[in-house]
């Protein structure tokens, strides 16, 4: 008979001590992270310099200061569009993440499964976008479900993929014991199946974020829906490069943006691990 969850030792990971490294002084802090603030502030001023030396035409490459008063003269059209394509960037990958983890959680407890789901799942990688974006408009319209659906599209496979990693990677030696306890496989995969496969799909989430706003955007080029893609679009028809140059740095904001939200998550979930105890 399998014992009760509470009567399984928790072979969580963050239950065993290891040595940290010395704390960093507030100097060596500050240090390190203010040096991405001078090296991008050396970028720009030798940009600005350059184009304003060389008399480079305002629409082949416009200075830092142009683009900055881009974005400073129309905030709320950034703003407006920087919304629109997030939303369906996230809810794209929130609906691939959810999908994929629930295929891959049954993929991981069955070889056969795992072979008769596989190709479809490695067809949604290699198919075109531009193929079945026009089939997405036609079946839901030009809404936002369209964009979600491409972004999810282009999100599944590698969340799929560490997801049937994640899963398998167990210490042999723990899978044994707890079989020894009569242990379940929910209990099994709640207890050490589930926290070995984070890190995997952490990595995944990294990877998969700024996929998906490439593929709201992508859908927002092919459909000319509202969105930083019809930004880009109108900015690039009225060649109005300083207007082009700020749109893709508010997509670059919003992709480092998220990353480092969900490297800080990560980092919160698995203080345990040991890639993030030290030696």
């Amino acid at each position: 008979m399998a014992r009760e969850v509470s009567d399984l030792p928790d072979l969580h990971p963050h239950l065993y001590q290891g040595v940290r490294r010395d704390p960093a002084t507030p100097r060596d802090s500050l240090i390190v992270s203010l040096l991405p603030v001078f090296v991008f502030a050396a970028i720009l001023g030798g940009w600005e310099a350059w184009v304003r030396i060389a008399e480079v035409k305002r629409y082949l490459l416009p200075p830092p200061s142009a683009v900055a008063m881009a974005l400073v003269e129309e905030p709320m059209r950034y703003i407006d569009a920087a919304v629109t394509s997030l939303s369906a960037a996230l809810g794209g990958l929130l609906l691939a993440t959810l999908g994929a983890f629930a295929l891959g959680v049954v993929m991981a407890h069955s070889r056969a499964l795992e072979r008769a789901l596989y190709p479809p799942a490695l067809l949604l990688k290699v198919m075109p976008i531009v193929a079945v974006y026009p089939l997405f408009l036609i079946w839901f319209g030009f809404g936002i479900w369209p964009r979600v659906l491409i972004a999810a599209l282009i999100t599944f496979f590698p969340v799929l993929v560490n997801t049937v990693i994640g899963l398998r990677s167990i210490d042999p030696a723990a899978h044994d014991f707890l079989h020894a306890l009569h242990a379940s496989r929910s209990q099994i995969f709640w207890r050490l199946r589930l926290p070995s496969s984070l890190p995997y799909l952490f990595a995944a989430l990294r990877i998969c974020v700024p996929l998906s706003l490439i593929g709201a955007v992508v859908a927002e080029f092919l459909s000319g829906a509202s969105g930083m893609g019809q930004l880009i679009l109108v900015a690039n028809g009225d060649f109005d490069t300083p207007a082009l140059f700020g749109a893709v740095i508010v997509l670059a904001g919003l992709g480092v943006s998220l990353t480092v939200g969900v490297s800080y998550v990560e980092g919160r979930v698995l203080d345990w691990h040991d890639s993030y105890r030290g030696t």
